[in-house]
């Protein structure tokens, strides 16, 4: 189990022993049980974090979304066996983006994303929290390794992610 998951577990945990002890009072957000809820939450998270407030009860509620958004995330995630560059294919396909929206989206050049979309560069650390944001998914599932393909006069340096491996590729 991932340390993401053993947070969140103990973080219910902790969750679960505070509303048995005030029962009375209304919680403001439950455990995600429906993909309806997910969806309220994934909306209401965005706009949370698209306010300028700034204040303790903010941010503690931005984090309680964030456990229960990543909770249902990691139980009702299809994307576990999908490495990140087809993930970002089958999302832009569902939403019908093409890689010229993902420069805009991602503020990056064409040419990057022209060579992530075609594994020759790897996922930076805020490319990834640009798309897990962008497609409301975990960012686990935009960092995992995947291989790269680097052609055989290609120099390996400046492929971006840690997580991708580096192979050589007769073309």
């Amino acid at each position: 189990m991932g340390n993401t998951m053993k947070s969140a577990n103990k973080a219910f945990n902790i969750l679960y022993m505070l509303i048995n002890f005030f029962k009375m009072k209304s919680l403001k957000y439950t455990i995600i049980k429906s993909e309806k809820q997910y969806k309220e939450y994934c909306k209401t998270l965005e706009e949370l974090l698209g306010n300028n407030n700034k204040s303790k009860e903010n941010r503690d509620e931005v984090e309680l979304l964030t456990l229960l958004i990543e909770k249902w995330d990691a139980g009702h995630s299809g994307f576990k066996e999908v490495d990140p560059v087809e993930l970002l294919h089958s999302l832009m396909n569902d939403r019908k983006i093409k890689a010229k929206d993902l420069v805009r989206i991602l503020g990056v050049s064409k040419g990057l994303v022209s060579d992530i979309l075609h594994y020759k560069k790897g996922l930076s650390k805020e490319i990834i929290r640009v798309l897990a944001q962008e497609f409301k998914v975990s960012q686990e599932a935009f960092n995992r390794p995947y291989t790269l393909k680097i052609s055989g006069n290609s120099k390996l340096h400046g492929t971006g992610n840690v997580n991708a491996l580096k192979i050589h590729e007769m073309v």
